[in-house]
């Protein structure tokens, strides 16, 4: 299966990827690395395997229109069966999502529905909540709102700090995101635009939470 992965930082998911494609346990193929910020540090890694590159940027005063047509371009360019958004912090406008209906999807930090929205590990500590964790879900037109395909969860320890419970977080994500992209690939997940409400998961991949 040949996915297109979006970035906008580091892209420790992006990596976390591309190890478990290595290691065997992820059938897919990155045919492509698009991100937004041409400065983000994932470009480089993704260049140094030797993954096709594009950066749509935007900025401020940008016209959005333009940019959401232009990103669609490019990633339609690359032919992926599946667009995986990875650490990407951009609200994807209608021509992505209807190039590929029912096709993309993201990796979030918290247990949606529960703190969608850009601050997902501090919403939790200001909640106060005792459990937290990750969520990959199916791209949709709201903010992660999406049709949950799978989760993963970490306890919120009395010391947290956002980084520390980010940090956390992100060790599910890295084993998560890639096990979804892989039961997509084997088609133990169904991803079906025509009933996007109600996806096809394996259940075995919600993991458990760990002793606190």
């Amino acid at each position: 299966m040949d996915v297109v992965v979006l970035v906008s930082g580091r892209g420790s998911n992006l990596r976390a990827i591309c190890s478990a494609i290595d290691a065997g346990t992820c059938h897919a193929n990155i045919v492509g690395v698009v991100s937004d910020r041409k400065k983000a540090a994932a470009l480089e890694f993704a260049e140094g395997r030797g993954i096709p590159t594009r950066v749509v940027s935007l900025r401020k005063g940008d016209d959005r229109n333009a940019w959401n047509d232009s990103l669609t371009a490019e990633v339609a360019s690359l032919e992926p069966d599946l667009v995986v958004l990875a650490g990407f912090m951009r609200v994807l406008g209608a021509p992505l999502l209807e190039r590929f209906p029912g096709r993309i999807i993201n990796v979030h930090p918290a247990l949606l529905p529960s703190f969608p929205g850009h601050s997902g590990p501090q919403d939790a500590l200001d909640g106060g909540v005792r459990v937290s964790g990750c969520t990959v879900h199916i791209v949709d037109t709201g903010v992660d709102t999406g049709p949950i395909l799978a989760q993963a969860a970490v306890p919120v320890l009395a010391d947290d700090t956002v980084d520390t419970l980010h940090s956390r977080i992100q060790v599910q994500e890295h084993r998560l995101l890639p096990r979804v992209i892989h039961q997509i690939a084997i088609g133990a997940i169904t991803l079906d635009p025509l009933t996007m409400s109600t996806p096809v998961a394996d259940p075995t991949l919600s993991l458990s939470v760990p002793d606190i």
